[in-house]
């Protein structure tokens, strides 16, 4: 009976971190269907012209092709999109299987089966977002409320992970430190949620130097246009085009407060390697806070480049990542009785 249920646990944690890493990897991809232009490759959903794959789609496409032969149909770009719901679908069916897994095996697993739950209604939020992308031809508001999601969707994988995996354990006193993560990760979100509305709005490149932009500290901006919500692509509330202006303010916003999320989680982090079961996420956050410095400077000297922005984008998830794994660490503390 023992050796049974040590088996079932061990499916279940098997489970769960492949799920975790297919949502991590799932995110990168997420990040280079957006910076390959590809979110319309099959200009409807859930299929391609209504076909399974881009093969039974491949006149659609071609006709696409041949009326507008740099628009946002093609062959690669109809792969890439269909790779991303195929791929998306699939962790969907993993997730309902850890649900399924979580709930009946409750008392094995010695936890409540809610967080799979809840994971699981994210992922079916996260798939109507998905949807909604097409449908509202790459809405910015729907595009970055996917990215977010995504996010929010992995760090809830990260918790029903981290919670499987033993560690070092966390002295009590470490615990105020929480309140203190807690008010990081939602600085992290913000800052999130503010890259991708750079990434959306493509206005990553509307700031060409550093540090300064345009050659001034406070160049001439248009917060107004640059943060309406309700509008479509490169478009203002009024129909007209976004303003270059607009795209300033909305590059300078995601760039200043970058330092400030830089600061609060470097010595955060900082303080959190006096702490044995805290040091290795730890380790990981200051580690990954220098990289998207980097990462976010050479998307600037280098105009762009793909693989440097995935990586950015990468880097992000594995922030959030290790902000989770200390929170649930932290939380944990109190349970852990360990002499002064």
């Amino acid at each position: 009976m023992r050796k049974a249920t040590e088996r079932l646990v061990s499916r279940y944690r098997k489970l769960v971190f492949v799920t975790w890493f297919l949502t991590l990897d799932l995110i990168m991809f997420g990040a280079f269907v957006r910076l390959t232009d590809s979110g319309l490759g099959c200009p409807d959903w859930p299929g391609c012209y209504g076909k399974i794959t881009p093969i039974g789609a491949s006149s659609h496409i071609e006709q696409a092709l041949q009326a507008m032969p740099y628009g946002a149909v093609s062959f690669s770009k109809a792969w890439i999109e269909m790779i991303h719901r195929y791929v998306g679908s699939l962790l969907g069916m993993m997730i309902i299987g850890i649900v399924y897994l979580a709930w009946r095996y409750r008392r094995e697993l010695g936890h409540t089966p809610r967080l799979a739950v809840v994971t699981l209604v994210a992922v079916c939020v996260q798939g109507a977002f998905g949807a909604w992308t097409v449908t509202h031809q790459l809405m910015p508001i729907v595009v970055t409320s996917h990215l977010l999601g995504g996010m929010i969707l992995l760090a809830l994988m990260t918790w029903l992970a981290a919670r499987e995996k033993t560690h070092v354990p966390v002295h009590g006193s470490a615990r105020r430190w929480l309140p203190w993560m807690a008010g990081g990760l939602a600085l992290l979100f913000a800052q999130i949620a503010l890259g991708g509305w750079v990434s959306t709005n493509y206005a990553a490149l509307a700031c060409m130097d550093f540090p300064t932009c345009h050659g001034e500290w406070v160049p001439p901006m248009d917060f107004e246009g640059g943060y309406s919500l309700i509008r479509g692509l490169g478009m203002l509330p009024s129909g007209e085009m976004i303003s270059q202006h607009a795209l300033t303010a909305i590059h300078w916003t995601h760039r200043n407060f970058a330092f400030l999320v830089f600061a609060y989680l470097g010595v955060l982090g900082w303080k959190m390697l006096r702490e044995p079961g805290l040091r290795g996420p730890a380790r990981l956050m200051l580690a990954l806070l220098l990289a998207q410095l980097l990462t976010g400077l050479t998307t600037i000297f280098f105009q762009w480049p793909l693989l440097i922005a995935v990586l950015h984008n990468g880097g992000a998830a594995g922030l959030v990542l290790a902000s989770v794994t200390l929170l649930l660490r932290l939380s944990r503390a109190q349970q852990t009785k360990i002499p002064a």
